[in-house]
């Protein structure tokens, strides 16, 4: 019973922090809207033609024509709301993807009918999945199936439900694959289980299944290696061209997320040299952002990749960044300028997004340079202004913004203060004095306003300071004073 009880609360929990969205929608202008409204009249069109072929003998076959359009048509719209749902950054070229791989398969569906379904719609699973998510691929799936044309063959039901349930695990596991070898795994493990099941259900079928030859491999529709060996070849080229896809339509998938927090990468590998005090901050960083964004159940991926790169603004002048002096000489002193101190402070993001489009970051690591400062004031140089001019205004100590759009470029503003703060303190401090600081920053944060609009509940809120401290306890240690000896031989 408390397992059932524990289960329910579970789901209850999961259900009312879906109604909860992660991140502000992209809005989509008119122009995309109207084409993508028009591709969704073709998809209806196209899925009711079996329908309006057939002849109009009497006025009986217009209303299911009508049904049948208008289903199709409200389908396209579901699926639409469940992917802004699922991932409220997806913008109008990853709605054309959508949109445009069920355009597809209803026309290929109709024009080569004898082709399995089995090839058509495991593959954009895949597809939709590693880019979009989950849920948004099931829902694909399940409106690409609907009205699949009748067969003469009478297993085309059996191939329609094990299509289904290949589909389903393609999707489910397609989000959370994390590298390309996995890809590589369920290219084969997928079409090999669907041949089984093929074979298991139609058994050694009568059209010759096993003369393996070429030609049956791909010209034999129907027979049930060749629809396996087909659906192969298919997922792999999914794989090689994956890529490119994520470069066309602005995909960011879990293994694109991890090629690039590969610290070898260029841009990472000139943070660590001209900036590694820059460098050695944002790996702290991550420790932080990563631990409390899994607290809360979010992106681990992404604010982990997010974080490598939100500082690299400061490639364009490292040393004047304090954590990349050598305590001797600060160029803020030598220019005796609040002013032009702040701008030079602003320049780190803006640089940092020219940086970002000169080396085609994806948007959604783009945008943690810019709101994991958000709009907050300048404090230093804003206190060294009011000391000549008590009239000065604020509004140019601070940075521009936007406040953060989501909550893991939220948690990384949030990591960015706490760091600071907790590595200022003394070793002695304790777990009280640690948590009061990082309450205080957060609760500053939050009465600023940065928090507005990152959807951060008072729950995940609570979760993110206990994470913060439970990283600063792993790291807070003494290091024992060895006695030193003539050759030194103590570890």
């Amino acid at each position: 019973m408390q397992n059932l009880t524990r289960l329910f609360n579970k789901i209850k929990f999961l259900w009312i922090k879906s109604q909860f969205p992660s991140r502000n929608p992209i809005k989509i202008n008119k122009f995309d809207k109207f084409s993508i409204f028009i591709i969704c009249l073709l998809i209806s069109i196209i899925s009711s033609y079996e329908l309006a072929s057939d002849p109009l003998i009497n006025l009986k076959l217009i209303l299911p024509l009508i049904l049948n359009f208008c289903e199709i048509l409200i389908c396209c719209g579901i699926l639409i709301y469940i992917s802004k749902k699922e991932n409220p950054m997806i913008n109008s070229r990853q709605i054309f993807l959508i949109i445009g791989l069920l355009l597809l398969v209803q026309i290929v569906k109709i024009k080569f009918s004898a082709i399995s379904p089995l090839a058509m719609i495991v593959p954009p699973a895949l597809i939709i999945s590693q880019g979009m998510g989950t849920v948004t691929a099931l829902s694909w799936v399940s409106i690409a199936c609907i009205y699949w044309p009748n067969s003469v063959d009478s297993n085309n039901e059996y191939i329609l439900v094990i299509t289904f349930i290949s589909s389903a695990i393609v999707s489910i596991l397609g989000g959370k694959i994390r590298s390309r070898a996995q890809l590589l795994q369920i290219s084969f493990l997928v079409p090999f289980g669907a041949f089984l099941s093929q074979l298991f259900l139609f058994g050694n079928n009568q059209r010759d299944s096993y003369v393996f030859n070429f030609q049956n491999l791909i010209l034999k529709p129907g027979d049930i290696f060749s629809d396996s060996f087909l659906l192969a070849m298919l997922m792999l080229m999914v794989i090689i061209f994956m890529p490119i896809l994520e470069s066309i339509f602005g995909l960011l998938t879990k293994a694109r997320l991890l090629e690039l927090a590969d610290q070898e990468k260029p841009l990472l590998r000139r943070l660590s040299i001209e900036a590694p005090g820059t460098f050695e901050h944002t790996l702290l960083l991550c420790g932080l952002a990563e631990e409390a964004t899994r607290m809360i159940g979010g992106d681990v991926d992404l604010i982990k990749t997010g974080a490598l790169y939100h500082d690299i603004g400061k490639l364009h002048a490292p040393n004047w960044f304090i954590e990349n002096q050598n305590g001797l000489k600060n160029p803020h002193d030598e220019l005796d300028n609040p002013l032009e101190s702040a701008k030079i402070l602003q320049d780190h993001v803006d640089k940092g997004l020219q940086i970002a489009r000169k080396y085609r970051l994806p948007k959604p690591i783009a945008d943690f340079i810019p709101e994991h400062q958000g709009t907050l004031k300048m404090g230093y140089f804003l206190f060294k202004a009011k000391e000549r001019d008590s009239n000065v205004l604020e509004k140019n100590f601070k940075y521009s913004g936007p406040i953060p759009q989501s909550k893991e470029t939220a948690i990384l503003m949030l990591a960015d203060g706490c760091e600071a703060a907790l590595r200022a303190m003394n070793i002695n401090a304790s777990d009280k004095e640690a948590l009061m600081i990082i309450s205080n920053l957060i609760n500053s944060r939050l009465i600023d306003g940065q928090l507005s609009d990152s959807n951060l509940s008072k729950g995940e809120i609570y979760l993110i300071k206990i994470s913060f401290l439970n990283v600063w306890k792993r790291i807070r240690h003494r290091r024992i004073q060895y006695p030193t000896t003539k050759n030194n031989t103590f570890s």
